[in-house]
């Protein structure tokens, strides 16, 4: 392998003509995967009706190696997730010259935080006010330009009129419950280095909204157009993967987070 591909742009003609055999079959996999996943998305943006334009992917490139991410920009990709920085940050390292758009989507401590900020242009998951501060003073120090900032919605927390919010169990989602997404977006909207960019959330496990995605997309969109009215610049609502992508795109996802139906199925980590 050489590291041709991993910058500043493995776009040129005679791409696949340089790369080892092994490497020339996963690039023509996953460029047949990523011809499924984008007619997915076309289509659900035509029964929509909304311009194809609207709704970026997202490739989540956690647990695959720095190698798929180089042929993934070759194809096209411009944006990419991961969700552990310990995995995230020798991969955007080996991958810096690519021009990608690299989304941290995971639970992330704050003792994390000063290395995230070295590679993310946008957090998902943005779920409490000590994290909002660790962001801001990583940035700063950083001296880099202000990090996009994604609430994220629990939607299992919930709370049903007349009712009371589900509370313990198993299976709940990580994010603030609806109720507060409201105030964690001011304080992102207002702290220095911060830019309030909008919501994210991933489909509950739990409650009434649970194995119901596209009821639970429509309900983040009624919180993200709340957000709005506060916020006008936090249009990003981050919703949808593999399995329910259509669904996001109808509620009006306008970024769709999609690993398996591109990459295949994950090794679990050890």
């Amino acid at each position: 392998m050489t590291n041709d591909i991993y910058g500043p742009f493995p776009g040129r003609a005679d791409f696949p003509a340089r790369l080892t055999e092994r490497q020339r079959a996963r690039y023509e996999q996953l460029g047949a995967n990523l011809e499924v996943v984008e007619r997915r998305i076309a289509a659900a943006c035509e029964a929509a009706g909304r311009p194809r334009e609207d709704v970026t992917l997202i490739v989540v490139t956690k647990t695959y190696p720095a190698e798929d991410t180089a042929l993934l920009a070759a194809l096209g990709v411009t944006d990419v997730a991961e969700n552990r920085d310990q995995d995230a940050a020798p991969k955007a390292e080996t991958c810096v010259q690519l021009p990608l758009t690299w989304h941290f989507v995971g639970q992330l401590q704050t003792n994390k935080v000063r290395s995230v900020v070295r590679y993310a242009d946008a957090v998902h998951s943005v779920d409490r006010l000590r994290l909002v501060e660790s962001l801001s003073a990583a940035v700063l120090r950083a001296e880099r330009p202000p990090l996009d900032c994604l609430v994220q919605v629990a939607l299992d927390k919930d709370v049903p009129a007349g009712g009371i919010a589900e509370q313990g169990g198993t299976g709940h989602r990580a994010g603030v419950a609806p109720a507060d997404v409201l105030a964690l977006a001011d304080r992102i909207a207002d702290t220095p280095g911060l830019r309030m960019a909008g919501v994210m959330t991933v489909a509950p496990l739990a409650g009434p909204l649970a194995d119901r995605p596209d009821q639970a997309f429509a309900r983040l969109a009624e919180i993200a157009s709340t957000v709005r009215a506060s916020h006008p610049a936090a249009t990003m609502v981050s919703a949808g993967m593999s399995g329910d992508l259509e669904q996001a795109v109808a509620a009006g996802a306008t970024h769709v987070r999609v690993g398996t139906a591109v990459l295949g199925v994950r090794t679990p980590l050890g």
